[in-house]
């Protein structure tokens, strides 16, 4: 007998039975969901002015040696587990010495006891089928050395170390090893470009830019009399403590030590009624530093 010929009530019963199996159904088939023992990661650091990003999964010791045996010394590793670890970069980059285009790559490793070798390969879909990649699709391969860690690293980490207004280390971490490569990114042309348009052909510039036009050429060890300057300007309409303690510095640098002085006290008392006690003792500091370097006085 059919649904079709039974009465309304049985047929209602009917369907009800129909649907209640068809979710039994579908609910037998569900996967239970559990935490991955090699949790999927992402971090990105700002390096100049330039977006870095890995993506990757970190597996855990446990117990196991590392270098050596669970990972092969002279055999690529997808440097984690899972998918294929990648790096991404929004701008053109310099990777220990390597010029790499903007975009995404897989990070590949063959680990050694003395060294490492490192690869950027445009293939991302790898996986554990590491020998899988074509090297003409290789973007850089450079080696680097690895060095002991002072403490256990149970689970494999990426992070970024050592950076600077320009660079950093990507610093890969196991166990007792780790091992860093440098990227570097194109900071000088793209800061100039801006100064040239902001600052240096604006007849009247924003004191921000003046700001940070000449905070760059401190940091840079560029022109000091320009960046006293530009300081200078921006100081002269609105001064405000971290301003006024950047052009102490400023003066610091060319050896005018009176000058720097003012510029201190200056900033110390803007500090002080801004109730800012980072400025009030960084100006501090620099006023002591002064007395020394002018010989007390």
């Amino acid at each position: 007998m059919t649904i079709s010929s039974l009465s309304l009530p049985g047929r209602l019963a009917g369907a009800t039975l129909l649907v209640s199996g068809l979710l039994l159904a579908t609910a037998a088939q569900a996967q239970i969901t559990t935490p991955q023992p090699s949790p999927k990661s992402t971090v990105t650091q700002r390096v100049g002015l330039t977006d870095v990003t890995v993506t990757y999964s970190r597996p855990s010791a446990k117990g196991r040696a590392v270098f050596g045996t669970l990972v092969p010394f002279g055999k690529r590793w997808r440097t984690g587990a899972n998918a294929t670890t990648t790096i991404k970069f929004s701008d053109d980059v310099t990777v220990e010495g390597k010029k790499v285009p903007a975009g995404e790559y897989g990070l590949y490793t063959i680990p050694n006891k003395a060294e490492w070798t490192v690869v950027l390969n445009k293939n991302t879909k790898q996986g554990a089928n590491v020998d899988g990649f074509k090297d003409d699709e290789d973007v850089a391969r450079f080696t680097i050395k690895p060095y002991k860690l002072p403490a256990k690293m149970e689970t494999f980490t990426i992070g970024f170390t050592d950076l600077t207004p320009a660079t950093a280390a990507v610093d890969m971490q196991w166990e007792t090893t780790g091992a860093k490569f440098k990227v570097t990114s194109d900071v000088e042309p793209k800061v100039m470009a801006q100064i040239e348009e902001k600052v240096i052909k604006n007849a009247n510039p924003a004191p921000n830019d003046l700001a940070a036009a000449a905070v760059y050429y401190l940091d840079n060890n560029k022109d000091m009399k320009q960046a006293l300057e530009w300081m200078q300007k921006a100081n002269a309409t609105d001064p405000k403590f971290w301003n006024v303690h950047t052009e102490a510095k400023i003066r610091m640098k060319m050896k005018d030590y009176a000058g720097a002085t003012k510029a201190a006290e200056q900033s110390r008392t803007l500090a002080l009624a801004a109730k800012n006690a980072d400025y009030v003792k960084m100006n501090e500091d620099l006023l002591t530093e002064a007395k020394k370097a002018n010989g007390g006085k």
